[in-house]
């Protein structure tokens, strides 16, 4: 039986303040690159959430075992999780933050159209296909309708560099979701999933971070405040209510309403960093957001749609 519950006022008091969290972490992240790279800062963070994780799993007494094969998908997952952030740091090193942040957001499309290729129950509808379409279109818009430098990131080749890793971030993110759909992980516990990403994470960027000579830290108060956030906040208590909200209430619902987090990140990039905001860039954000909610709302859009046309 299923017994999520739709959206009330606590859930999407929870999911506003978690859009917020999640929209500001490109901006905190770029905001103490000066004195730790990006990269450096993520396998930290992702390290010290993995403690913190194991040790709330031990607290409640789940355990933490690998006789149930999970570990062989969990090594794919942390894997992609790791590429992930390490798409993710290099692009903040030559885009801003707010590109980052839509362009990773880019994900849910991604999903769609691996579970549509992977899982029957998954096909995509003509909304889908049509919402797809949008987002791509306005991936287009925003790599080829620009051509003045910008002066926060340089050239536009690097700017194209940067959007371009940090849309290769939404794709590894998304084949982290198929990977977890359609593996032994659907079975396994949320904390044990986040585990397995938060340790590949730090070993694997750790190592990344030594090899691409970011390994360096300044360890000013900016550096340890974004370290902090990124870590308490970000890494292990936001993705802990995530989980708890997936597991009350619907996750059709709770997809629709993560769509703001892009919207957030733009708003952080031009308040914290004074990031510029080209039209195409605006443009194709609004595209790409649109396309979004269509593919992942798509249930919660046509129940509202039904609903209204039966009350009218």
């Amino acid at each position: 039986m299923n017994s999520r519950k739709a959206l009330d006022g606590r859930a999407a008091a929870l999911m506003l303040v978690l859009c917020l969290v999640w929209g500001l972490q490109q901006s905190v992240l770029k905001l103490a690159a000066p004195d730790v790279a990006p990269i450096m800062q993520i396998a930290l963070r992702s390290g010290i959430a993995a403690l913190l994780v194991g040790l709330l799993m031990l607290w409640r007494g789940e355990r933490i075992s690998l006789a149930d094969g999970s570990w062989r998908a969990g090594l794919v997952v942390g894997f992609l999780f790791a590429l992930e952030f390490l798409l993710v740091g290099e692009g903040l090193r030559h885009t801003s933050a707010s590109h980052t942040a839509v362009f990773l957001y880019t994900a849910p499309i991604f999903v769609a159209l691996g579970l549509h290729w992977k899982m029957p129950s998954e096909r995509l509808n003509a909304l889908q296909w049509t919402g797809i379409a949008l987002a791509f279109g306005g991936i287009v818009v925003t790599f080829f309708g620009r051509s003045q430098p910008s002066a926060i990131s340089g050239p536009v080749t690097n700017i194209v560099l940067g959007d371009t890793l940090a849309l290769l971030g939404g794709v590894s993110w998304a084949a982290t979701t198929v990977v977890i759909r359609c593996s032994t992980l659907a079975r396994a516990s949320a904390s044990l999933t986040l585990l397995y990403q938060l340790v590949a994470a730090f070993v694997l960027l750790l190592v990344a971070a030594f090899v691409l000579g970011q390994a360096a830290i300044r360890p000013t108060p900016v550096a340890i405040g974004a370290l902090l956030f990124q870590s308490l906040v970000v890494s292990f208590a936001s993705f802990l209510v995530w989980f708890w909200l997936l597991r009350k209430y619907q996750a059709s619902s709770l997809g629709v309403f993560s769509f703001i987090t892009p919207l957030f990140g733009v708003a952080f990039g031009v308040w914290l960093l004074d990031e510029p905001l080209e039209l195409s860039f605006l443009l194709g954000a609004l595209l790409v957001l649109s396309g979004v909610v269509l593919v992942s709302g798509h249930a919660w859009l046509h129940g509202l749609i039904f609903s209204q046309r039966r009350g009218v």
